[in-house]
């Protein structure tokens, strides 16, 4: 082995010595992976096939010393460092050209306290690895709709997904987590012990350390959970998203749904005469008894005469699961950009329609997320995350798969969310965020009146910008 040139956190070459770097891999209890190794290229794929980056440096952290020593090196050696926590990442910021990757993908241990109804989760989980602990004693804690997310990507950005009328985001089941900050320091942020840190990583993302383990609170899921997902043709889709508005509004906390636009696979489960047809769905999950959830869901299958209908009782797990084979990891090209929007009204309605429905590629979702129930309990100052209060998020996932369409689908979804602004409020997920190509304009505008709350917190944390490949908030230095 010889030195090591790696780039740092300027763009400037640094060289780490063969010495250093050998003592480094010794005392690590995780690999710790160069270019020479021969692994090196399926680990360091992360999920969204756009992203082909190169690190120096991939630490494969076993535990929490093995994090701890990997912020310390970086930091010695003023690295560019990317995190990697389950790895599935839409702006490509889980790996980087030429830096170091601390990977917590080995990291994927989840206990359960089934007394305390509580979980602890490693950084490197995927929701998939909780649903299945946790569903084991009938419990779930809030997480996503794909379950090879990533729980460290998800949660610290908000966490979206089918218990959030009932149980909130994800962000409002943490009672702790157990951070690296960038000193090399662990701390535990909760209510009660740094309290302020505990508000910043609650929708702040990964501005403040390398999270390495979370505890949620769980409650009874499943097993079994009433499925809706009628699917109709997309030219009923203004009468399809207007009863949907109009029903959800006296929607339970234990039914969230949404509309997505979508073009209908061509899979078993659905009609062969109506393969790649351009459909509208609706896609949610009623968690309350098997025996109620028809009252709820069966005004949303009779709103058109329907292509498609799924609907019915299923196991929570494959509800969690359903979409995966349409997601997979390092093949497709994925790009996701949000809006939030001030309500579905006809207006609103007939502005979406035209880019919803005439796409460039037919894999292209546009998703209408539905706020309510306990989600909008928790005010906009309880957590950093913004964006409650409003009644929709638009989001346009782009995915593909031919890398020659790559400036005419990113072009399409930027100019269909330009066309939505007359109809929002402002403001985004950032977790749908896109390639964070608007910078500092684009961290503003997604949070709003906490940013600078958010900023004081970076000055303390983090003045360098060690971690600042994320939606970076930037410290005042």
């Amino acid at each position: 082995m010889s030195d090591l040139t790696a780039i740092g956190r300027k763009n400037n070459a640094t060289v780490i010595p063969e010495t250093a770097l050998s003592a480094f891999r010794a005392a690590q209890r995780g690999p710790t992976l160069t270019a020479q190794d021969p692994d090196y290229d399926s680990v360091r794929q992360i999920w969204n096939g756009m992203h082909d980056k190169r690190p120096a440096l991939i630490v494969r952290c076993a535990g929490v010393a093995d994090v701890i020593a990997a912020v310390n090196f970086a930091r010695e050696y003023d690295l560019l460092v990317a995190v990697r926590g389950g790895g599935h990442n839409v702006g490509g910021t889980g790996s980087c050209e030429g830096g170091v990757m601390i990977d917590l993908s080995l990291m994927r241990g989840v206990h359960v306290d089934t007394k305390a109804r509580t979980a602890r989760v490693q950084g490197g989980c995927t929701w998939g690895d909780v649903d299945r602990e946790t569903q084991v004693f009938g419990l779930a804690a809030p997480g996503g709709l794909v379950s090879t997310t990533g729980v460290a990507g998800l949660t610290l950005g908000g966490g979206m997904g089918f218990l959030r009328r009932k149980h909130g985001l994800s962000i409002d089941n943490i009672l702790s987590v157990e951070i690296v900050t960038a000193d090399g320091a662990i701390r535990v942020a909760s209510a009660h012990e740094n309290p302020e840190l505990f508000w910043g990583v609650r929708g702040g993302g990964g501005n403040f350390g390398v999270v390495t383990s979370f505890e949620f609170s769980l409650h009874p899921v499943g097993p079994m959970v009433t499925f809706c997902n009628p699917w109709y043709s997309a030219d009923d889709a203004a009468k399809v998203l207007a009863g949907f508005a109009a029903i959800m509004k006296s929607a339970p906390d234990e039914f969230s749904a949404h509309p997505a636009f979508w073009t209908i696979p061509a899979a078993p489960l659905f009609p062969e005469e109506h393969h790649g047809k351009r459909a509208i769905m609706i896609g949610g999950v009623h968690t309350g008894p098997l025996e109620e959830a028809s009252r709820y869901i069966q005004p949303l299958r009779e709103l058109a005469q329907p292509l498609a209908d799924l609907s019915g009782p299923l196991p929570w797990t494959v509800a969690q699961s359903a979409f995966d084979p349409f997601v997979p990891k390092g093949i497709r090209r994925y790009y996701f950009k949000s809006r939030y929007l001030k309500d579905l009204d006809d207006k609103t309605i007939a502005a979406l329609l035209p880019r919803a429905i005439r796409v460039p590629d037919p894999s292209i979702l546009v998703v209408l997320w539905n706020h309510g129930g306990a989600m909008q309990r928790v005010s906009n100052e309880a957590t950093a995350y913004r964006g409650r209060e409003h009644s929709y998020m638009l989001s346009v996932d782009c995915i593909w798969d031919d890398p020659a369409k790559d400036v005419e689908v990113i072009a399409y979804a930027r100019a269909f969310l330009a066309d939505m602004e007359p109809y929002s409020p402002g403001g985004l997920y950032v977790n749908f965020a896109g390639m964070g190509e608007e910078g500092e304009k684009l961290v503003k505008e997604a949070y709003g009146p906490n940013y600078s709350r958010l900023v004081a917190l970076k000055n303390k944390y983090d003045p360098t910008n060690l971690f600042h490949l994320n939606q970076n908030i930037r410290p005042t230095a």
